[in-house]
């Protein structure tokens, strides 16, 4: 009895190999590197993990900015509540819409990134440039 023979398709090239773990292509959990760019204290995460995905490292230093930024806009904000005493009460509801906005530039650049843009920040992402 013969086996019968399976015929494989021909064909011109070989199928290409599947990337080293330490090649320089996007990493298999770019996703959530790039989410956790945005949350604040957490983007230390992606940007001391991921040396080699540039599109990650971009939106981590992007991050960073947008939370220097914050805190930067925070210190000024409880200074000029120190400063006007009884009128602090006054400015409450503008640092709580200040904060909601902040969140959500976040969230328009974490759906951004998630889906292989960026969201350009016209007074911030010239900063990440540079850095």
């Amino acid at each position: 009895m013969t086996e019968p023979e399976t015929q494989q398709p021909s064909s011109s090239e070989p199928p290409a190999p599947p990337e080293p773990p330490g090649s320089d292509g996007p990493s298999s959990n770019r996703n959530l590197m790039v989410v956790l760019a945005y949350l604040w204290v957490l983007v230390l995460v992606p940007l001391l993990i991921e040396e080699r995905d540039e599109e990650v490292r971009w939106h981590a230093k992007h991050g960073l900015v947008l939370m220097g930024a914050e805190f930067m806009l925070w210190v000024v904000l409880q200074i000029a509540l120190f400063a006007t005493g009884g009128i602090g009460c006054f400015l409450a509801p503008f640092i709580f819409m200040l904060f909601v906005a902040f969140v959500l530039v976040r969230i328009a650049c974490i759906v951004r990134g998630v889906n292989g843009g960026r969201l350009q920040i016209p007074v911030l992402t010239p900063l990440v440039e540079r850095f």
